[in-house]
């Protein structure tokens, strides 16, 4: 008798872990998505920051079989997205891709409606990059020493143009003045492609680029450059040299791009979609769209992101002490 009541409980069970295969309980993030997905960008279109996630957004709506929708929300350095996404309730539906100017913002703004390392949850790390110095073609300087020389020759004079205060351009400018000891005007814009523009125009002297939205322009003719922020060349200019290489000793900064969702997400769902979008990075057309733009893909855990996260915080907020800036 005891054994025929195990018979007939096991098909019972048989089934019951059938239907909770298919239908997954809520947490655990093998059922994501079940509906479209926004990515929010704290800056405007056609930035670097926009470019390469646009990239990536239509291979993760193939993924996932759900529309990847790219919401730009600039202005403040990227703070705007960056809160927005803060505030969204944390169930994976609204990310936030941003760049370095995160952690950056979080030591520089004495006032932030958010905290980006209590009120966010890293993802992945998606790409990292060096900035490129680029000048007007009709500035006299050719090379990064003679861009010193002239800055010191007319200090306040020269200025370089951001995509916003606390971004990781601004920043790349301010610790170029700091290295070098001079005296040059910061100028934020809301996005890249306006600083770029008003390089080429005249408007203003320099600006420390991304390369997926400086590079066309850079191989055109249209603005010099004149060293990478990187520790060591791009392959994508190969014939650019690196600033501590070009005159500046010392002088280093990564653009990185990662993918943050609002804290308290399950951590089963933030691994599917870290998963997820180191699948879409290892898709043969997504790497050489990037490589094409000089950008070098990663792809990390959500625990290494995380780790990343709170190196380049600590490394920020010392450089950012060291310049003596703040913004209120």
């Amino acid at each position: 008798m005891k054994s025929r009541s195990v018979l007939l409980v096991l098909p019972l069970l048989a089934s019951s872990a059938i239907a909770q295969a298919q239908n997954p309980p809520k947490g655990t993030g093998q059922s994501y998505p079940t509906k479209p997905v926004r990515i929010l960008i704290g800056f405007s279109a056609g930035s670097s920051t926009d470019t390469v996630a646009r990239v990536i957004a239509p291979r993760l709506s193939e993924s996932w079989g759900q529309p990847v929708v790219v919401d730009n929300r600039a202005g403040a350095g990227g703070n705007i997205a960056a809160d927005a996404t803060a505030k969204a309730t944390p169930d994976g539906y609204t990310l936030l891709f941003c760049n370095n100017g995160l952690v950056i913002s979080k030591s520089l703004y004495r006032k932030l409606p958010y905290d980006a390392l209590r009120d966010l949850e890293p993802v992945t790390q998606v790409t990292a990059m060096p900035h490129v110095l680029v000048v007007n073609t009709a500035a006299p300087a050719t090379s990064v020493k003679e861009l010193i020389a002239l800055a010191k020759s007319k200090p306040g004079q020269l200025n370089f143009g951001s995509a916003g205060t606390g971004n990781s351009d601004h920043m790349a400018g301010e610790l170029f003045k700091f290295l070098a000891g001079v005296d040059i005007v910061h100028v934020p814009y809301k996005g890249g492609p306006q600083a770029l523009t008003d390089t080429m125009t005249g408007q203003v002297t320099m600006y420390f680029a991304g390369l997926p939205v400086s590079m066309g322009m850079v191989k055109a003719g249209k603005v010099k450059a004149l060293g990478v922020s990187s520790t060591k060349r791009s392959s994508a200019l190969p014939n650019v040299p690196t600033i501590a290489e070009a005159g500046l000793p010392g002088y280093e900064v990564s653009l990185w791009y990662g993918l943050l969702a609002p804290a308290r997400a399950p951590k089963e769902l933030v691994a599917k979609i870290a998963m997820d979008v180191g699948r879409a990075l290892k898709a043969p057309e997504v790497q050489e769209r990037l490589t094409g733009l000089g950008v070098e893909v990663v792809g990390s855990t959500p625990e290494q992101f995380k780790a990343f996260v709170n190196s380049e915080n600590a490394k920020w907020a010392k450089v950012v002490k060291a310049t003596g800036l703040s913004v209120d």
